[in-house]
């Protein structure tokens, strides 16, 4: 058998690492594609819930354009894929797919693809300041064992696409050679760009400002030709935004800066990466902000450990080269700034207002609520750059041996995290029961063309279990929980459905579930005792316009969605 070269043995054990990574930290059993119980018993809070709502009722209906619109999960106040948090580059691929397999949940695929992808970017990235081979694995095992990446796997899994900024940071330290066509570069950011706008809003920005401080830095001395760098300054963002298109990121309205705090309200407090929080072992708890990704930006004490031993050793030998590399640096620091915002905490108090934001800037960045994140790119440029200053004072061999022992610091310091996340995914049936059991349910589904919540809104009471249920039975429903929502069109809408129930003119084919006082008593006040039900199954309260009236026979097309009477957890469209 001819030899396998080396270079593939040292990527196929970078990414072997990964995957034993989110192995033992998640488990085989969120692999299956047919396995939903994990995401929707209900221990790990309500976005996979929401991640499987979206994708279901995608895969379920018919292509349309943008190619990205989801309309039967929301109705009124639907958009796209995009805001269900479902990674529309994979819906794609698999609604794609569909005549020929069909899958009712690929996260399992996706997050140890993430714990893959992270290690062998890293190796190819520890790759360009030494090619010693323990070194590599060992500082590959340490991009793979950050907080920052496990904890967004361990619930906002498309967030763990984080191998997309080790890729732009592969991108940003590497020239193409002379003989390689000019397009080439064009092509790799392009498609980068593009793949991070159909992964998640957060990843878009941060790729594409590397993009940008590549480009500048290419384009600033004057041997380069300028034809393809403005071909580039064109092509790369338009295929951010023809991403953002196809996922129907332009069909929300308004609602852009989202409902748990604006721009400056979940920022990086400048202690974070040094607290333990629900992380570490060894170090103390330090005062942190109250937000919701307060403690989630710990590096751990090996990585702490590692950083401080590359700035001794770049202090005792500088490695040269880095003022050229200005253009990536200021890159980096636009990010922190971002990160930290012009509300500076320490120790969870703001210590500085650096300026009061216009209230048109306030508003636009309101869409990049959780700042915080924008530490990530600065956090792996700092460990590959503790590496190579190592690197460059101790040698390749020196260096793994330390990464080596500063992997086992670091494992051994985030065990309190590891447990943690342990139990998250729990072994569970390979499908979850309805939370709405009573036989009413099934018998009102079959009846009826739709959901609809009293009122609606983001993550209104009772949205988990109805919205569920109706993707279970494959009726459209206003039942929402999305990454954004437009809330002109929620008031418009509750405003409707209360004039509805309180006259009695309700909406042809609508079920409705009441969720506060108000609407049961318009409900009261409008319905025919003779004709319509007003009843509690389940603790929730129904109203069933002409549940008492003879059965009709069901209109012809009832949906945009097809008519599920399988399990929760069943391929779409069984």
């Amino acid at each position: 058998m001819p030899a396998i070269p080396e270079a593939w043995l040292g990527a196929l054990a970078a990414m072997a690492i990964g995957i034993a990574v989110i192995a033992g930290i998640y488990g085989w059993h969120i692999l299956p594609p047919w396995h939903t119980g994990w995401m929707l018993e209900g221990t790990i809070g309500p976005d996979p819930v929401q991640y499987w709502l979206g994708w279901t009722y995608f895969a379920r209906s018919p292509w349309a354009w943008p190619p990205g619109a989801n309309p039967d999960w929301g109705l009124e106040v639907g958009s796209g894929i995009f805001f269900s948090d479902s990674i529309p580059l994979l819906a794609f691929a698999f609604k794609a797919l569909r005549p020929l397999v069909q899958v009712s949940q690929y996260w399992g695929l996706w997050i140890f693809a993430c714990g893959a992808l992270q290690a062998l970017l890293a190796w190819r990235l520890v790759g360009l300041v030494t090619a010693d081979p323990l070194a590599r694995l060992a500082g590959a095992a340490l991009f793979v064992l950050q907080p920052i990446l496990l904890n967004r796997l361990g619930g906002h899994f498309a967030l763990g696409g984080q191998f997309l900024l080790l890729a732009a940071l592969y991108l940003c330290l590497t020239s193409a050679p002379a003989s390689a066509p000019a397009w080439r570069r064009l092509v790799a950011w392009a498609g980068l760009v593009l793949a991070a706008s159909l992964i998640h809003a957060y990843l878009l920005p941060m790729v594409a400002g590397l993009w940008a401080a590549d480009w500048l830095g290419r384009a600033l001395p004057r041997d380069r030709r300028p034809k393809p760098l403005a071909a580039e300054a064109l092509a790369v963002p338009a295929a951010g935004l023809a991403g953002l298109w196809a996922g129907g990121f332009f069909l929300l309205g308004g609602g852009m800066g989202g409902t748990w705090g604006g721009f400056g309200a979940m920022q990086l407090d400048l202690l974070a990466p040094f607290d333990p929080s629900q992380w570490g072992r060894f170090l103390p708890q330090l005062p942190r902000p109250d937000h919701l990704e307060a403690r989630d930006s710990y590096l751990g004490l090996g990585t702490i450990l590692l950083l401080l031993a590359g700035a001794a050793a770049f202090l005792w030998r500088p490695r040269p080269g880095l003022p050229r590399r200005w253009p990536l640096l200021a890159g980096l620091a636009v990010m922190l700034a971002l990160a930290v915002t012009h509300r500076v905490s320490l120790g969870g108090q703001v210590v500085l207002v650096l300026a009061e934001l216009p209230p048109p800037v306030l508003a636009a960045a309101d869409a990049l609520r959780a700042s915080v994140r924008f530490f990530w790119p600065l956090a792996y440029a700092l460990i590959l750059g503790a590496i190579a200053a190592l690197a460059h004072v101790l040698g390749g061999r020196r260096t793994g041996l330390l990464l080596a022992a500063l992997l086992l610091v670091q494992l051994t310091d985030l065990k309190p995290g590891f447990d943690r996340l342990d139990r998250f995914f729990r072994p569970a049936p390979a499908t979850a029961a309805l939370r709405l059991a009573d036989p009413f349910w099934m018998a009102a589904t079959a009846r009826y063309q739709r959901i609809r919540l009293a009122p609606t809104g983001m993550q209104a009471r009772h949205w988990e279990e109805v919205a569920v249920l109706a993707a279970t039975r494959g009726l459209p429903t206003d039942a929402v929980y999305l990454a954004r929502i437009d809330p002109a069109r929620v008031q418009a809408l509750n405003a409707g459905t209360l004039h509805r129930l309180a006259s009695g003119q309700y909406e042809p084919g609508s079920l409705y579930v009441l969720g506060d006082d108000a609407m049961l008593a318009a409900a009261r006040a409008g319905m025919d005792p003779a004709r319509d039900l007003l009843a509690r199954f389940d603790e929730v309260w129904v109203l069933a316009p002409g549940w008492h009236a003879p059965i009709m026979a069901s209109p012809a097309g009832r949906s945009r969605t097809d008519r599920g009477e399988s399990p929760v957890s069943a391929p779409p469209g069984g």
